[in-house]
């Protein structure tokens, strides 16, 4: 961690947490909540490494209210959080759940009293079941229910929401969930997957008109990017590499910016029908951008179904995921942004960054996580680094508020600055909770630095 005092951020720059509604809500069937994939995947022997599931997870449905004041007393002018479309719609079609959206009515208000931004996240891969066995998102009527569900939520939710995010990382969802098979709903369809890219997307701006059409605040999606580092000069390396950026960080890019899609192995463009992309192409006015690591790519071996293999990447400190701290890569990726799509790249806000460690109370119950205070640090600076280089970057949110449930990884890795008992769900700031305090304390306008 540098010594150096941290740079100071422009006015307005928004300081934010996020969370996910299946990761932290619990309350699996109250208030006539439907089942998700992740309900039925978690259910699945052999799908979550500990043989947990998020069906209480944090209880933060019934906690909600601690954790606001958790975020007031960190200081943060934003929380990022995600509607569980379940909740609102249990069998994904039909009308709104009022019991449902009580809840989000309610956290909203909360947020709002404690001085705190509102920012709605749509889908964050808690697809109601009765959609996965219709064809979910391979089947394209699952882009006009999402419509649907964002009208419903938009219209009860609309005045009070500061930011809308229609998707979370689209490309995660659709290369582990449908890819390979390792999220929910659990399909190893390699590039026959390519249809859930396209009716995410397609779902995605059908969405945008909709949130339009009942909300005056602005709206983005979240996609997550990771700069490609190509092992090996040879032609087939290079090859390999920019395929492999064509699919992580182009394929949920290109098509919003008015691009069409990259030319990409596999792609069946029947899927595209007259009209999608200027639906997908809507404007929008942030771009969220999800960051945790570089990718090492290299050519494929001969037997290979990918043309190409992900490599590790030696030389960085490892989070508990076994993920490479590179903030580097970050101010890398946003000078990527900057210089792959130009006057057509939105304002950027970071909708999550942050890393998983083992954290344990020591004896007087008190977490230590000088990893995690390192990691904010020098992610943060590479930031001002960015923004100096003239990237236009207007938020931060770290992932994660809580220590959470944490996908097929279950309750096995930490992300939080405040760490929660799983047993009692108590919550207990950790120092990266304090530290992040201050550090936002001080960029208040007229603090003493």
């Amino acid at each position: 961690m540098s010594t150096a005092p941290m740079p100071e951020f422009p006015a307005g720059f928004r300081w934010g947490v996020s969370t996910s509604a299946h990761q932290i809500e619990g309350a699996a069937t109250a208030a006539g909540r439907g089942p998700s994939i992740w309900d039925t995947f978690a259910h699945s022997p052999g799908r979550i490494s500990d043989d947990s599931s998020g069906a209480v997870a944090c209880d933060h449905y019934h906690r909600y209210a601690e954790d606001v004041a958790l975020m007031a007393g960190l200081g943060v002018c934003a929380y990022r959080f995600s509607i569980a479309w379940p909740r609102v719609q249990p069998g994904g079609t039909g009308p709104a759940n009022t019991a449902g959206l009580d809840f989000y009515d309610r956290l909203v208000d909360e947020l709002l009293a404690a001085g705190i931004d509102p920012v709605a996240t749509l889908y964050h891969w808690d697809l109601p079941q009765p959609l996965e066995d219709a064809g979910g998102w391979l089947n394209r009527d699952t882009a006009t229910r999402f419509a649907d569900y964002a009208d419903l939520t938009a219209t009860r939710l609309g005045d009070r929401v500061r930011l809308w995010i229609t998707l979370n990382e689209p490309f995660i969802h659709m290369s582990l969930g449908y890819g390979i098979g390792t999220h929910a709903p659990g399909r190893m369809l390699l590039f026959d997957a390519f249809p859930v890219a396209h009716h995410q997307l397609l779902g995605h701006g059908l969405a945008v008109a909709a949130l339009r059409a009942r909300s005056t605040s602005p709206v983005a999606i979240a996609n997550n990017y990771s700069p490609v580092r190509v092992l090996g000069d040879s032609a087939a390396d290079r090859a390999a590499g920019a395929a492999y950026e064509a699919l992580h960080n182009r394929l949920f890019t290109d098509p919003l910016l008015g691009r069409g899609y990259p030319e990409l192995p596999g792609f069946d463009p029947s899927v595209i029908h007259a009209g999608d992309l200027d639906t997908i192409a809507a404007p929008i006015d942030v771009l969220g951008v999800n960051y945790y690591n570089p990718t090492g790519v290299r050519a494929a071996e001969e037997d290979s179904p990918l043309p190409f293999d992900l490599v590790g990447l030696d030389g960085y400190p490892r989070t508990a995921f076994d993920w490479p701290v590179a903030p580097d890569g970050l101010r890398e990726l946003l000078g990527w942004l900057r210089d792959t799509y130009g006057d057509a790249l939105p304002p950027i806000e970071i909708t999550e960054s942050g890393c998983a460690y083992d954290d344990v109370p020591d004896a007087d119950g008190q977490v230590a996580d000088p990893d995690r205070i390192a990691y904010l640090d020098g992610h943060l600076r590479a930031v001002r680094s960015a923004i100096d280089d003239g990237v236009d970057v207007r938020g931060y949110f770290v992932w994660s508020l809580l220590d959470n449930w944490e996908w097929a990884e279950g309750f096995t890795k930490r992300f939080g600055l405040v760490h929660v008992d799983y047993v009692t769900r108590a919550r207990t700031p950790k120092s990266s909770y304090t530290w992040l305090r201050d550090l936002i304390a001080a960029s208040r306008p007229g603090s003493a630095r």
